[in-house]
C-alpha cells in the first residue's frame, strides 16, 4: 500500500470536479469537528458502555469513552508519525502528520453505530431476527440475512457515516476516505462466517469497495468479499483495547465491586521491576504523595494507559512492513512482552468474573433485551405493512428519515435497525413504554 493513495483526501459523496471553499482546517480537521458536532455523537452520553447510567457515581458512558479513547488514538498516532516519514516520499509529509487527527476522528466514530444498553444490544437485535426467521427471512438475500443475525455495531457505524437517510442529502455524513477507512475493523461482508465480526452490510458493500479500490487497499476475497485492513484500524483497534480494558476496572472501583488494594495491584502489574525502574520510582513517589484513594487509581490508571500506548506504538512499527502489504497481523494489543500480557489476561479474568457478571449489568443487559426485542417486534411489522391501521399508527410515531416510500423489504428492515440502534437507553425505555401502554400521556404521569 502507498501513503499517497492511503491518505488521499477525497470526500465521501462528494462528486469528482467538485470543490470546497479552503478554510484554516484540513479536511481531517473538518472531519473531527463533523463528528463532535453531530447528534449521534451527542446522543452517546444517554447510551450504556458497561454499567447503567450513573446516579450519584458518574461512570463512563458510550461519550466518555469514546473522548477518552480520541485521546489515547491521538497519542499513538504522534507516536508513530516520525517513524512513518521515514518510509514516504518528502512531499508527504505534511499528509502523514494528519494521522494523529485520523486517527482520533475514528476513535470518536467507532461507536456510534452501537445500539442501547451496551454490548449486549447487539445480541438482542440479532436474537429477534433469529427468532422470528420463519416471518422475516423470505425475499432477502444470504447476505442480507447474514447483516440481521449477526447484526454488527462497527458495520452499523459505517452505514451510520455514509447512509443518505430520507430526506437527506448523499453521503450522509461525507467524512473523508481515510478516516471512513480507520473506523472498519473488519472489512469483510457478514457471509464470511469464519469470522466473528464484519465490517459492512451488503447496502454498504459496494461503498467500501469503492473506497478501499480508491485508496488501494488489497482486496483479499470476492466470494465473500474482503480487503486487508486500513494500516490505521491497528491504531484505532489499539485505542479502544486500551480504554476499555482500563476504564472498565476504573469503574468498578469507583462502584466498590473492586477493592482499592485489587486495583493497585493489577495497574501495577504492567511494570517489569527488571525494566521499568523509572516508570516504578515515578509511581511510587507519587502515591507516597497522595492518599486519597481515587486519586491513587486514577494517576495508577493513566501510568498504565500510558504503557500500553507507548508498547502498542512499538508494535505497530515493528509489524510494520507486514500492515503495509495488507498481511493480517494480531492486534497490537495481543503483542505486549511477557510482563504485560500476564497483567492484561488478569484484567481480562476479574473484568469476566466480577464486573461482566455483575448483577447490575446483567440487570441492564435483561432489561435491554426485552426493550429492544419489543421495539423491534413493532416497528419492523409497521414498516414492512404501513397499510394496516394499527401499523399505521406506529409509523406515525417514527421519524421520517426512516420511512421509505416503496422501498424493499431489506431496506425497511434496515431502516428499523438504523432507528432502534440509534436510540438512548432513556428514548428506547420510554417507546419500549408507550408501545406496552405502560405510559400514557396525561394519565399516569
Amino acid at each position: 500500500m502507498d501513503w499517497e493513495k492511503l491518505l488521499c483526501p477525497k470526500r465521501f459523496g462528494w462528486k469528482e470536479g467538485s470543490t470546497q471553499q479552503q478554510e484554516t482546517r484540513s479536511h481531517f480537521q473538518r472531519d473531527y469537528d463533523r463528528i463532535i458536532f453531530s447528534s449521534p455523537f451527542r446522543r452517546l452520553q444517554n447510551k450504556t458502555q458497561v454499567f447503567p447510567l450513573p446516579g450519584s457515581v458518574f461512570v463512563h458512558n458510550r461519550l466518555t469513552h469514546s473522548l477518552e479513547v480520541a485521546s489515547v488514538g491521538r497519542s499513538l498516532g504522534n507516536n508513530v508519525v516520525p517513524f512513518i516519514k521515514k518510509n514516504v516520499k518528502t512531499n508527504l509529509s505534511d499528509l502523514v502528520e494528519q494521522i494523529p487527527t485520523i486517527v482520533s476522528t475514528a476513535c470518536l466514530s467507532h461507536d456510534l453505530g452501537n445500539p442501547p444498553f451496551g454490548h449486549s444490544g447487539e445480541e438482542a437485535i440479532r436474537n429477534f431476527f433469529r427468532n422470528n426467521e420463519s416471518t422475516l427471512k423470505s425475499d432477502l438475500t444470504e447476505g442480507q440475512w447474514n447483516d440481521l443475525v449477526r447484526f454488527e455495531g462497527n458495520a452499523n457505524a459505517l452505514r451510520l457515516l455514509t447512509h443518505k437517510m430520507e430526506g437527506k442529502r448523499e453521503g450522509g455524513f461525507r467524512l473523508s476516505y481515510p478516516t471512513l477507512a480507520s473506523i472498519v475493523k473488519y472489512p469483510w461482508e457478514s457471509t464470511l462466517e469464519s469470522k466473528k465480526k464484519f465490517g459492512f452490510f451488503q447496502a454498504e458493500k459496494e461503498w467500501y469497495s469503492h473506497i478501499a479500490s480508491e485508496m488501494g487497499i488489497p482486496q483479499v476475497g470476492q466470494t465473500p468479499l474482503s480487503y486487508a485492513r486500513y494500516p490505521l484500524v491497528y491504531l484505532v483497534e489499539a485505542a479502544d483495547d486500551i480504554c476499555y480494558q482500563l476504564m472498565d476496572i476504573d469503574d468498578a472501583h469507583k462502584l466498590g465491586i473492586l477493592p482499592t488494594e485489587q486495583v493497585k495491584d493489577l495497574f501495577m502489574a504492567f511494570f517489569d521491576s527488571a525494566k521499568d525502574n523509572s516508570w516504578i520510582s515515578s509511581i511510587n513517589q507519587t502515591l507516597a504523595d497522595v492518599t486519597d484513594h481515587n486519586e491513587q487509581i486514577a494517576f495508577l490508571r493513566s501510568m498504565a494507559i500510558g504503557k500500553l500506548t507507548q508498547e502498542c506504538s512499538q508494535a505497530f512499527i515493528r509489524s510494520y512492513n507486514d500492515i503495509i502489504v495488507g498481511n493480517q497481523v494480531p492486534a497490537l494489543i495481543n503483542q505486549l512482552d511477557e510482563v504485560g500480557s500476564v497483567a492484561l489476561k488478569r484484567i481480562q479474568d476479574i473484568s469476566i468474573n466480577l464486573v461482566y457478571n455483575h448483577p447490575t449489568v446483567i440487570e441492564i443487559e435483561l432489561a435491554g433485551y426485552k426493550i429492544l426485542s419489543t421495539l423491534l417486534n413493532k416497528i419492523c411489522p409497521a414498516l414492512l405493512d404501513p397499510t394496516d391501521s394499527y401499523n399505521h399508527k406506529i409509523i406515525r410515531l417514527i421519524p421520517k428519515q426512516y420511512v421509505t416510500p416503496k422501498a424493499s423489504k431489506y431496506e425497511n428492515l434496515m431502516a428499523a435497525v438504523d432507528f432502534v440502534s440509534g436510540m438512548t437507553d432513556v428514548y428506547a425505555l420510554e417507546m419500549y413504554r408507550t408501545f406496552e401502554g405502560i405510559s400514557i400521556p396525561g394519565i399516569n404521569r
